[in-house]
């Protein structure tokens, strides 16, 4: 049967079809014999022509990987010399690697044990004198280990004794690559014992890559991959030579004779080395190193006569294809995630002076990395950007777009938009500067100049999207512009633009984009039916248009559409199979269910049956085939195609696949749909329920999903189910509800609590964190019944206050001291967990809180110290501030503590910290009671003192809060004569409008109390009160309540109410006494 299966096998690999054909047929029919597997292993053993000893070491490797259970005991032993003959005698490298990958099937069906031979073979020619036999060696040891891990661990030991040596083999390059896969393959599996050993090891797999790198660049690529491992499974091995790997990987980045791939492998491991460990980076003074290496490779123009990828005129994602493999992209990557873990001021001190004289250079390329450099500091520096350098660093930019190079106003369009994505709201307020160099920019553009075009929309889009009624004055000409792209060109890309930007505009507009509204929807309704494959982008960026249009031109406007919208998108759905298309809609969805609220319920089955199905899909993963292999898989697969395979065999059946990648589209595609279905859960009520528990389980099933972004998303999304559900409970509390409701709970604290200790990603945590105080404000107490729920929460805040979770690398924490500045993202998470605290203050009463809070109380005093970052001290205070709040009386016994703390804070350079201050004494004298009265005269002093100077309009509106507090809480401590009138002069609020509750509760209960006071100044009020009633300042109680005041001053003072009346403005007048006589 050998010579017949030979020829067969050698008809496949002639450029015949019909032979092909023919050949396919026959080697089916001969796979029904149960005498193939030893016929193909006689063709491994002597058929001259090494691709046909290949195919058949992969046909019966495949055969073994599927069959296992089937074949005869017999066959099982005989195959076992035949693949190490075989190994013995093969010249061939790609036969041998089939010939390896067979024996590691066989060990992961027989473990090493039952296999001595293997074992033997592999000891005896690793340690050959022979070069070429400890290459054969290496190379079966890399195969089995990497199939069948788990099974060589007893052998670890002697494995590690064994890399010693053999990464030492600089002559045979094949040996030491062999070394470091099988190094990468047991890293994640080694104990300690293991661990102590490998870590000497270290600098020998330094110097073992360099070797490589002479050699073979992709095998020294794919060998630094063990750095990856090591830094996903064990960073704390490679610590302590921290140093000696970044300036390893600098060197590889820094060496243009080195072929791209591995310079950014060098610089990707680089980065991630900087993400987990970024406090070692600071502490061993790597910054210098890594910046100096960094700048030079973004200044270097490209080579004479190309440009860098990111100034060529493509389309969006073949820029992003191929900007991931140049080393002067990810250098701008790498100064990134410096700017997200490393404390701002030490990086700007470190990076001003490379970046400076590069903004001054006359060469284009190194103005333009200046401009790369500040673009991709706004997001992990943004508070000391805003404090520092916002107005010079924009006038930087402005000046740019007039570059005389289209490389630098490429760089200034690209930094803009990001400082408009993360510096808001400040860099809002240089819109009169900014605005009319954007729409002047977009006028000199051609339209036919694709990429350059993007830039400057995303600039526009990022910067106008939050301006809010500043976007007023040039709404009219934005939108001609807008509407004029959409009518005017014929190119898709220009209409995609355009439809994106009339989002951001609306975003920022709300009702005043009403004007253009129907012009508008008539163009989208357009694309939205439109079937041509040419316009899918087009029609992709209309459905997200059409989303922020339902949240912000107003609902009355919005809701006859919304019916008409959810059948367009359904129908989409059925029509269009395109993952961003499914993303879109499912943004959309969402949006129409806060126009709908229950009136979705006729959809929701459909709806949430599509988001289900996006949520479970594995659609878009890619399985990567051992190179050696893939040709043969097709035919294999035609092979089996009528032998029924187990489920057991099936899993079986993936020896060739050496990796997973997943397509961005599909993971949006999830994220998007738990996004949706976690926000119609909370708007669509009692309507939601029949399909609760289908969509808990499967989002909930997803948190530990591979990619952070979905992880948030889900973890985002299983918070917002909960609310839903006690909402209806509150609304129809059933047993069922309300049980179901404790249940979810159940399931859902304790994972939360889980993960905020164990995830290494501090922006899910922030997500956890910021999802489990959604589930605190919206179900209060009732979140908090289980039994030493409180503890467990109250834990798991402390310990991120104390960075003593995985996310914030708390190995590192023994030398620091609490003076150490950090990431600003680090002190955002701490923000995220202080929040939780005045949440659960509230939920559980000030009795119950108190001794919590006594804990707590250290760890966010040591954060108001005068070394303190202005974000710590704010963050501190703040929560101190609303937790004495949210504890009322309780407060008494923290007083001596406080207050001391909060008068330093009042007198604070920083606006928002004597913001947030002023704030505290305001609410500490209203819940402290007789234990702050004796403090009156020096509190208010401290405010007539901020309020005769204050700039700040939060501040000197908190001054008013605190104040109103004051006089409520204790009148007789407060000299109202000279008080009240500073008040009155004070009003209206004009920035933290919460405070209005308070400053017209005072005025009334001064009416009540001392109402000369009210009215000796009642002109004065009468301006403030025909200000605020009937707009958006005032909640519909404080409306109410100034109604009856006024109508009973009308009717107690008339003559006083009609002089004032008078000497005001007649619109004013008008107002307010027809709301007297209404």
């Amino acid at each position: 049967m050998a010579d017949i299966l030979e020829k067969i096998l050698n008809n496949l690999l002639e450029p015949d079809t019909a032979l092909i054909q023919q050949a396919t047929a026959q080697l089916k029919e001969a796979f029904k014999d149960p005498s193939v597997v030893p016929a193909l292993c006689t063709i491994l053993a002597s058929a001259p022509n090494p691709q046909i000893r290949q195919f058949a070491a992969v046909l019966v490797r495949r055969r073994v990987a599927k069959h296992w259970k089937k074949l005869s005991v017999e066959l099982k032993e005989n195959l076992k010399p035949v693949v190490l003959q075989s190994l013995q005698q093969e010249h061939e490298h790609k036969v041998r690697h089939s010939v390896a990958q067979l024996a590691a099937i066989i060990v992961k069906h027989e473990t090493p044990e039952k296999w001595p031979q293997l074992l033997q073979f592999i000891t005896q020619w690793t340690k050959s004198s022979v070069p070429g036999e400890r290459q054969v060696g290496m190379l079966l040891l890399s195969t089995v280990v990497d199939i069948s891990t788990e099974s060589f661990k007893r052998h670890f030991r002697e494995l590690m004794r064994l890399f010693h040596q053999t990464l030492e083999d600089h002559d045979n390059p094949l040996v030491v690559f062999y070394t470091i896969q099988t190094l990468t393959a047991v890293v994640s599996y080694m104990g300690t014992d293991e661990m102590n050993m490998m870590r000497p090891m270290i600098p020998k797999l330094l110097i073992a890559i360099q070797a490589l790198i002479q050699h073979n660049q992709d095998q020294a690529s794919e060998a630094m991959e063990v750095f990856d491992e090591l830094m996903e499974s064990e960073v704390s091995i490679i610590v302590p030579y921290l140093s000696q790997i970044v300036h390893f990987c600098l060197e590889i980045a820094a060496n243009p004779v080195l072929g791209d791939n591995l310079r950014v492998k060098a610089l990707s491991c680089v980065s991630f080395l900087i993400k987990l460990k970024g406090k070692a980076v600071m502490k061993q003074k790597l910054l210098p190193s890594i910046l100096n290496v960094l700048y030079p490779i973004m200044c270097a123009p490209p080579p004479e006569g190309e440009m860098d990828p990111e100034d060529l005129d493509l389309d969006d994602d073949i820029e992003d294809e191929v900007e991931a493999q140049t080393p002067k992209h990810f250098s701008a990557q790498v100064i990134d995630m410096l700017a997200l873990h490393l404390p701002p001021e030490k990086l700007f001190s470190q990076l001003t002076p490379l970046m400076e004289p590069a903004l001054r250079s006359e060469n284009p390329y190194e103005r333009k990395a200046g401009l790369m450099s500040m673009a991709v500091l706004a997001e992990g520096c943004a508070d000391h950007i805003r404090q520092k350098h916002l107005h010079p660093m924009l006038q930087c930019m402005c000046q740019a777009l007039a570059d005389q190079s289209q490389v630098v106003r490429n760089a200034a369009l690209f930094a803009l938009g990001q400082f408009s994505e993360f510096l808001q709201p400040d860099i809002s307020k240089y819109s009169d500067e900014i605005m009319p160099l954007l729409l002047n920019y977009l006028g000199t553009i051609d339209n036919s100049k694709g990429g350059h075009l993007t830039k400057a929309y995303y600039a526009l889009e990022n910067f106008v999207e939050n301006l809010g009624k500043k976007i007023e004055p040039y709404l009219p000409t934005l939108m001609d512009r807008m509407l004029t792209a959409l009518c005017s060109t014929s190119s898709s890309r220009v209409k995609e633009l355009a439809v994106s930007a009339i989002g951001a505009i609306a975003s920022a507009a709300k009702e005043a984009l009403l004007p253009y509204f129907q012009a508008v929807i008539v163009q989208l309704k357009g694309y939205l039916v439109n079937t041509s494959e040419e316009l899918r982008q087009v029609q992709i960026q209309s459905l997200e248009t059409l989303g922020v249009l339902a949240r912000t031109i107003g609902k009355d406007v919005f809701l006859p559409l919304s019916e008409e919208c959810c059948q367009l998108g359904l129908n989409l759905i059925d029509h269009v199979d395109d993952p961003d298309l499914r993303r879109c809609t499912y943004s959309l969805f969402a949006a129409l269910s806060v126009v709908m609220g229950p009136g979705m319920a006729p959809h929701l089955e459909k709806m949430t049956t599509v988001m289900l199905l996006s949520i479970k899909s594995t659609e878009g993963v890619t399985a990567h085939y051992d190179n050696d292999s893939k040709t043969f898989l097709l035919l294999d697969d035609d092979l089996d195609e009528d032998e029924p395979i187990t489920e057991e065999e099936e899993e079986e059946d993936d020896a060739d696949i050496t990796g997973f990648s997943v397509e961005n589209a599909y993971l949006d595609e999830k994220e998007d749909a738990c996004d949706a279905l976690g926000e119609i859960s909370v708007n669509s009520g009692a309507a939601f329920m029949p399909y609760m528990e289908s969509c808990f389980e499967e989002i909930f099933r997803i948190t530990d999903y591979p990619h952070v972004n979905v992880r948030k998303s889900a973890y985002e999304a299983v918070g917002q189910l909960c609310c839903a559900l006690y909402k209806v409970a509150q609304e129809n509390p059933t047993d069922q509800n309300l049980e179901g409701f404790q249940k979810l709970l159940a399931m859902v604290f304790p994972n939360y609590l889980k993960t905020i200790h164990e995830e290494k990603d501090r922006l899910v945590v922030m997500t956890i964190l910021e999802s489990m105080n959604n589930v605190l404000k919206n179900c209060k107490g009732d979140a908090l019944k289980e039994p030493g729920r409180l503890d467990e929460i109250c834990k798991a805040i402390r310990n991120v206050l104390q960075k003593k979770t995985t996310c914030q690398d708390p190995e590192n924490d023994e030398t620091e001291s609490d003076e150490e500045q950090e990431a600003e993202y680090d002190s955002m998470l701490l923000e995220y967990a202080g929040e939780g605290i005045p949440l659960l203050a509230a939920a559980v009463g000030g009795q119950i809180f108190a001794p919590y809070f006594a804990g707590f109380l250290p760890l966010l005093l040591s954060k108001t110290k005068p070394s303190c970052t202005v974000a710590e001290k704010s963050f501190a205070i703040g929560s101190i501030a609303e937790t004495v709040q949210a504890i009322g009386p309780a407060t008494v016994q923290f007083v001596p503590r406080l207050l001391p703390m909060l008068q330093a804070g009042a007198r604070d350079t920083d606006d928002e910290v004597r913001s947030n201050s002023v704030f505290g004494i305001g609410v500490l004298a209203e819940q402290g009671k007789e234990a702050i009265f004796e403090h009156y005269p020096s509190l208010l002093s401290i405010l007539s003192s901020i309020i005769a100077r204050e700039q700040n309009r939060r501040v000197v509106d908190n001054v008013c809060g605190a104040v109103s507090r004051m006089m409520m809480t204790n009148l007789a401590g407060v000299p109202v004569e000279q008080v009240f009138p500073v008040l009155v002069r004070s009003l209206p609020l004009k920035e933290d409008l919460e405070e209005n509750v308070t400053v017209f509760n005072c005025i009334t209960f001064m009416y009540k109390n001392n109402s000369n006071q009210v009215i000796r100044h009642l002109q004065q009020l009468l301006v403030v009160f025909g200000e605020v009633i009937g707009t958006e300042q005032l909640k519909e109680e404080s409306q109410n309540s100034l109604l009856l005041l006024l109508k009973d001053i009308s009717q107690r003072f008339p003559q006083e109410f009609h002089n004032a009346l008078i000497s005001i403005s007649q619109d004013t007048a008008k107002k307010l006494t027809a709301l007297v006589s209404s």
